[in-house]
Formats: C-alpha cells, sequence, structure tokens
C-alpha cells in the first residue's frame, strides 16, 4: 500500500501564497498524482492533476493561479499557490490514480492524511 506525505499549508491573508508538497512512499511508476481540496460543508474536489510525463490539468476556479509540478524520480508533487482566496479554504489531500487520464478525479484510489489551508480575507 503506497502511502503519501504531505508537507506545506498553513494561514495566509488573501492575494498570499502557499506550497504544498507530497511524496509517495514508492519509486514505482505512477501514472497521475494530483491535489484534491475538500472545504468546510463540501465535497471533495479535484483540484489538479499532472501524468508522469508532465501533463497538467486544473479546475476552472484555480487556473492561473495554482501551479501542480511532479518530480517523476521520487514521486513527488508540488502545488504552488499563488493569490489565494478566502474560497480557497479547505484540507487539502495528495492523491494518485493507478490509470492515465489525470483529470478523471472520480478515479484516484489513493490519499494523504491531508493538510489545512487557510485563507483570512
Amino acid at each position: 500500500q503506497v502511502q503519501l506525505t504531505e508537507s506545506g499549508g498553513g494561514s495566509v491573508r488573501a492575494g498570499g501564497s502557499l506550497r504544498l508538497s507530497c511524496t509517495a512512499s514508492t519509486s514505482e511508476y505512477i501514472p497521475c498524482m494530483g491535489w484534491f481540496r475538500q472545504a468546510p460543508g463540501k465535497e471533495r474536489e479535484g483540484v489538479a492533476g499532472v501524468s508522469h510525463y508532465g501533463i497538467t490539468y486544473y479546475i476552472e476556479s484555480v487556473e492561473g493561479r495554482f501551479t501542480i509540478s511532479r518530480d517523476g524520480a521520487d514521486n513527488t508533487v508540488h502545488l504552488q499557490m499563488n493569490s489565494l482566496k478566502p474560497e480557497d479554504t479547505a484540507m487539502y489531500y495528495c492523491a494518485t490514480k493507478d490509470t492515465a487520464r489525470c483529470s478523471r478525479w472520480e478515479e484516484y484510489n489513493t490519499w494523504g492524511q491531508g493538510t489545512r489551508v487557510t485563507v483570512s480575507s
């Protein structure tokens, strides 16, 4: 069972930046790594995904503000979040899926423990 270890997160004011990182416990090939978030009272949603080859996917609400990147050599994925807004406040989860098409959010099946992001106005 692959384990995902997240770091980063915290509290910032609107307009600020944060960087999340996640490392998988295996060096074996992982087709897709991604970030999800769940705000209080809302369902979890996929935010960004990246393939082993660096192809990226974003939801519209974060396009242009968030950047997902990946170091395929050690299965580490980062999420650089700029121009943060209060509505970005959520628990953020790293996740992986063992098939391609990284924007198929419902197919992610391995999860980290989550890291909290709070954006104040």
